[in-house]
């Protein structure tokens, strides 16, 4: 296991700046955000431009672990042909995986299970693992109902984000079920309540040593990318606890 970081760690950088301080703190990779509203790249910049974008990426001289792609608002058919640029794009730029957002909580399961279905084809076609986050404002709020979204779609597996089983709308829930499915992970620390979604590393509830105890026991070998993120209302700098995190991580593989 290695450590990477998130480029929404450095939300107020640009994209390019953002790389280079994940650099110079000496992160193996970074995990890219491709967010149709996020601050640094959108699915539809990629789609548009994809080489100019490689040629930042290549410039930036720091390896991708992964892409969290979310394609917002777009229609199915532009969101399939965004998939498919940023899944080349992760092709030619050596990065092993996507992240995507599953539907909202309520949405019609069989039609998502149908829609990821597709999806994996695409991102297979490029050589690349697709996988679905946990979050509590989505079907993989629940464990089970991410499990049974990999269960349903061959070739899916889960980046799991243990905070949102920590304040999600179930409460803290025992997730160690989905550990055999996770392919990619996303750390910050967590309190007891939802307004504690993220708080400094050390005040909160999450058991890194147990999360690597688990994947260890799967032998994952993949990253850890720490995702404190640089939010406008947080309470404390992120950097440093951006670092603090890093060299825990660090400490435990």
């Amino acid at each position: 296991m290695y450590v990477a970081c998130s480029t929404l760690s450095f939300s107020k950088l640009s994209l390019e700046d953002a790389l280079r301080t994940a650099r110079e703190m000496r992160f193996a990779k970074a995990d890219l955000a491709v967010h149709a509203v996020g601050p640094h790249l959108t699915p539809a910049q990629v789609a548009a431009d994809p080489g100019r974008t490689a040629q930042v990426l290549k410039a930036a001289n720091l390896p991708l672990a992964a892409m969290h792609v979310d394609t917002g608002d777009a229609g199915p058919a532009e969101a399939r042909a965004q998939l498919r640029a940023v899944a080349r794009l992760a092709r030619v730029s050596a990065t092993p995986l996507l992240t995507v957002p599953a539907a909202a909580l309520g949405s019609d399961f069989d039609a998502e299970a149908d829609r990821l279905r597709d999806w994996v084809k695409v991102t297979a076609a490029e050589g690349v693992i697709l996988t679905v986050e946990t979050h509590s404002a989505t079907l993989t709020a629940d464990p089970l109902g991410a499990a049974e979204l990999c269960r349903r779609v061959p070739g899916l597996f889960l980046t799991l984000d243990p905070s949102h089983y920590q304040v999600g709308p179930h409460g803290p829930v025992n997730h160690d079920a989905l550990y055999p499915l996770v392919r990619h992970l996303r750390l910050r620390d967590t309190g007891a309540t939802p307004d504690q979604f993220q708080v400094r590393i050390g005040q909160g509830l999450i058991e890194y040593g147990r999360v690597i105890s688990m994947l260890e026991k799967y032998r994952y070998e993949r990253c850890l990318t720490v995702d404190v993120r640089d939010v406008a209302d947080s309470p404390f700098p992120v950097e440093p606890e951006v670092r603090k995190l890093k060299y825990l991580l660090e400490s435990l593989v």
